[in-house]
C-alpha cells in the first residue's frame, strides 16, 4: 500500500481543549481514521513549525488517504493541514528511468 505523510495544524480551541484534558490525541484519533479508511497508521508525532503534528499512513490508495485528511478537517479541530505521497527510493530511481523515455518525447514551450 502507498504510503502518505499528513501534516495538520491545530486551532487555538483545539490546543485549548486538548490543555483541560491532556492525552495523546493525534495516535488514537489517527489510527482510528486511518484504520476507517482501510489503511494503518505507521506512526505519529506531535512537532514544531507550521504544523503542529504529522502522521504516517499506509492507505489502499489517494482516495483513502484523502478520505481521512477530509474527515480530519471536517471536525473543526484542524485550521491547516497537507498531505504528501510518499515514494520508496527505487519507487524514484524507477520514476527516474521513465523519465529518460519521457524527455524523448517532451517539447517545452519556447
Amino acid at each position: 500500500m502507498p504510503l502518505f505523510m499528513y501534516q495538520a495544524a491545530y486551532t487555538p480551541e483545539s490546543w485549548a481543549a486538548q490543555m483541560k484534558a491532556p492525552k495523546n490525541r493525534v495516535e488514537t484519533v489517527a489510527r482510528t481514521a486511518c484504520k476507517a479508511a482501510g489503511g494503518k497508521l505507521v506512526g505519529a508525532w506531535l512537532c514544531f513549525g507550521d504544523y503542529d503534528f504529522v502522521i504516517i499512513a499506509d492507505a489502499p490508495n489517494n482516495e483513502s488517504m484523502a478520505a481521512v485528511a477530509i474527515a480530519v478537517g471536517a471536525g473543526g479541530a484542524i485550521k491547516a493541514s497537507k498531505t504528501t505521497v510518499l515514494m520508496t527510493a527505487a519507487d524514484g530511481v524507477a520514476a527516474l528511468n521513465k523519465a529518460q523515455g519521457v524527455a524523448k518525447v517532451y517539447k517545452p514551450a519556447r
